[in-house]
């Protein structure tokens, strides 16, 4: 299969939790950029609320190249498991896409992301005596800071009254970026 001497970005598949360290590295090599967007959000554990940075499309990344020049030195970059192909037919990505996910990303590499709650969600309690009990958000206060929550405990409906980071909602980053 004849490469192209045109430049154009191509979807990379790298080893998991390892794109933007891939992405990095590949900077390095002549003519290649790379773009790995990612995004920054808190999520309840046992310890309280920690920042976790993800990427964007786990295991994969974007990098514009000349495959006629660089495919070898892309394929065997460090962390890259391959250039995805389509039998055997390297696929190149759009420009206009990848703008359109900049645009997503409002210009940054790394997007921090709030998961909010609202009314109707399910969410589950992370601190004190009733931590593991799941409820209904039942409404939000004070600039979603508090959060009222229906749930049933000792065989009665409740409405307590949390702060909003000592819960845990079903919500995916993605989904809060996507604004579902």
């Amino acid at each position: 299969m004849p490469l192209s001497d045109q430049a154009a970005w191509f979807v990379i598949h790298t080893r998991p939790k390892c794109e933007h360290l891939a992405a990095g590295l590949m900077l390095g090599l002549p003519g290649v950029e790379s773009y790995c967007p990612r995004i920054k959000f808190q999520r309840s554990t046992k310890r309280g609320k920690v920042w976790f940075v993800e990427a964007l499309f786990p295991s994969y990344f974007f990098a514009r190249f000349v495959p006629s020049v660089s495919i070898r030195a892309v394929k065997h970059s460090q962390n890259v498991i391959r250039v995805v192909d389509f039998g055997d037919q390297l696929i190149a990505v759009p420009d206009s896409v990848i703008q359109m996910i900049r645009e997503e990303m409002d210009g940054q590499v790394i997007k921090e992301i709030h998961i909010g709650v609202k009314v109707g969600d399910t969410v589950e309690l992370t601190e004190g005596p009733m931590r593991g009990l799941k409820g209904i958000v039942n409404s939000v206060h004070s600039g979603e800071e508090r959060v009222k929550i229906l749930m049933e405990f000792l065989g009665r409906e409740s409405l307590v009254e949390v702060k909003a980071s000592q819960i845990l909602t079903e919500h995916t980053p993605r989904e809060a970026m996507s604004g579902r």
